[in-house]
């Protein structure tokens, strides 16, 4: 396929084994007294890859992580494994969401693992488990706080026992925290508190799973008693801070995307002269206007309009005017900027460095959806 705008994400899969060779637990040989049911232990580490590699592009982050060494992959949808699977990639799946009716035997065919917490979940998944004829291991969420899916704790051992007596392997039971990123926050401990009790419950009625996991990336950064057997690591696989309370942590990580792009055009616009729709924007003194290819339908976002900077010939150069569909226009000053210069939209040059923090600060947002909107008509590019 012709690629002719310069416009394009450029990932460096060694950014991601570096990150995961930064973040993978280490071996811990003494338990906890403190609580039986939480000691710390050899993790596993899954490379959560949904999203299509939260922008990065999920078959080359996938077999990225698996040299790196991880032991499973995590994704959100049906759909994601199965592209995985497409690609050739064997090893262990974890959807962290139920199937959706009507795919479950697709999804168990494909050999991927399911999350199980509803009742509904539980019929609908016993029912296709008949189809590949083989014992389907699962894993149990429990909702310990966060209140968007998971089984109340309460109903845990019930619900296991309906689950083993239906036929279906109990094979993990997990959590998601919600606030791991602010260390501090005492509701982490009453998450892990409530998590503990129910593993306590189904180990007392002989329903002991034989992975347990709760930690995402802010949590295996910050906190590892939360280890367990597993720890799911998303978005500081990718380089990037799960929050502003652990960026020093995330000093040590390399972001694995950069965005680029080149001037396209480049003219002398008069003082005073309106730029870009709405004219929102006119210099204070003639300038050079340089326009970019590159827009909110390639991700980068309006409420960047007048906002963000770029980076051409090693220098930041802000945003002028509203960021239209298919370009920006940047405000150059009296400097010399011409047609093929490269701007860096996310990244470095030379000693300038526009971060996905900073777009995300500038548009109200996470970083997380910095770098999941960049669109798919924005080519990916490997390296590493």
């Amino acid at each position: 396929m012709i690629r002719a705008r310069p416009t394009v994400a450029v990932v460096d899969l060694d950014a991601i084994r570096h990150n995961l060779g930064i973040l993978k637990p280490e071996d811990v040989t003494d338990a906890s007294p403190s609580d039986p049911t939480l000691n710390p232990r050899r993790a596993q580490v899954m490379a959560v890859v949904k999203a299509n590699g939260y922008g990065h592009g999920a078959v080359p982050v996938a077999r990225a992580a698996l040299e790196a060494g991880v032991e499973w992959l995590g994704v959100a949808l049906v759909e994601e494994g199965i592209e995985l699977r497409d690609a050739g990639i064997g090893s262990r799946i974890l959807v962290l969401t139920e199937f959706p009716p009507g795919s479950e035997k697709e999804a168990l065919q494909a050999g991927l693992t399911p999350s199980l917490y509803s009742q509904d979940g539980l019929h609908r998944l016993a029912e296709a488990a008949g189809s590949v004829g083989t014992t389907v291991s699962v894993h149990l969420k429990i909702d310990t706080g966060m209140h968007r899916v998971g089984l109340d704790p309460g109903q845990a051992q019930a619900f296991v026992s309906q689950l083993i007596d239906s036929g279906l392997d109990l094979e993990g039971v997990w959590t998601h925290l919600a606030v791991a990123d602010e260390r501090w926050d005492a509701f982490t401990q009453v998450q892990l508190d409530r998590f503990s009790s129910v593993l306590a419950g189904l180990e007392t009625a002989g329903m002991k799973p034989r992975i347990v996991h709760a930690a995402n990336s802010a949590a295996t950064m910050a906190l590892p008693h939360t280890h367990l057997d597993l720890v799911r690591i998303g978005i500081a696989m990718y380089g990037l801070s799960p929050g502003p309370d652990l960026a020093g942590q995330a000093s040590a990580l390399r972001p694995a995307l950069s965005w680029r792009s080149a001037v396209s055009m480049a003219k002398r616009v008069g003082a005073g002269e309106g730029v870009s729709y709405g004219l929102r924007y006119a210099p204070e003194r003639d300038s050079t206007i340089a326009t970019i290819p590159v827009g909110y339908a390639d991700g980068y976002s309006r409420l960047l309009s007048n906002r963000a900077e770029v980076i051409i010939r090693g220098r930041r150069y802000p945003v002028a005017g509203t960021v239209t569909m298919d370009q920006i226009m940047v405000d150059c000053g009296d400097d010399v900027v011409e047609p093929g210069d490269e701007v860096v939209l996310i990244g470095r040059q030379g000693d300038a460095e526009v971060t996905a923090d900073e777009l995300a600060r500038w548009s109200g947002t996470i970083n997380y959806e910095v770098v999941c909107r960049i669109s798919a008509r924005v080519p990916r590019e490997y390296v590493g």
